[in-house]
């Protein structure tokens, strides 16, 4: 009982280390497509113990979105086209969070801020599986609103940061199960035969 106890311990620890390679090496190729795009003081990126996140923040010509629309502008589209190009190598699951600053909005769109956030979100989501045919079993969409800033909402500056779209790549083996993806994809494969 004990060997077999070992084995398991040691198996999950081989899987979470994998996990981490797998991550780092997309905070690489993430970190050359910073610098080609010339986004260094736009994305950010930090390993974190739930894997890497690559910070959108909503500043410069390449952001995202327009201040209070949850419409992917084009300039954007292109960045998001270079992501899938690094995120599709691999099979780990991505979570996409939309962040606001703590500026109240009510539109006809938006009653607030949180609904901004998670229709942001909701856009990289459906952008990523609709045009780039992410597997939709690898990707969600999440929204905070103004309830988890990393900057002051007293500044300018801060509130700069606090308008963000993360995604978190999440470690293989730590915190999903490839049962999923391996369903999706015979789906895939029944539905193209």
């Amino acid at each position: 009982m004990t060997e077999l106890c070992c084995f398991f311990i040691i198996l999950f620890s081989l899987t979470a280390v994998i996990g981490q390679k797998q991550v780092k090496e997309v905070q690489g190729e993430m970190g050359k497509v910073i610098e080609e795009e010339k986004l260094g003081d736009d994305v950010k990126q930090e390993i974190t113990d739930e894997g890497l996140k690559i910070i959108f923040l909503e500043k410069g010509e390449k952001a995202l979105f327009e201040s209070g629309n949850a419409q992917i502008r084009q300039e954007a589209k292109e960045v998001l086209n270079k992501l899938y190009g690094v995120l599709a190598k691999i099979e780990n699951e991505i979570v996409v969070e939309g962040h606001t600053d703590n500026v109240p909005i009510s539109t006809i769109e938006f009653k607030s801020n949180w609904e901004l956030s998670t229709a942001r979100a909701t856009s990289v989501v459906r952008y990523l599986i609709e045009e780039k045919k992410i597997p939709p079993v690898r990707i969600s969409a999440i929204g905070y609103g103004e309830y988890r800033p990393i900057g002051s909402n007293d500044t300018q500056e801060g509130r700069s940061q606090n308008r963000r779209v993360v995604f978190l790549v999440k470690n293989l083996g730590k915190t999903q199960k490839q049962k999923p993806m391996d369903e999706w994809k015979k789906e895939k494969k029944s539905e193209g035969e």
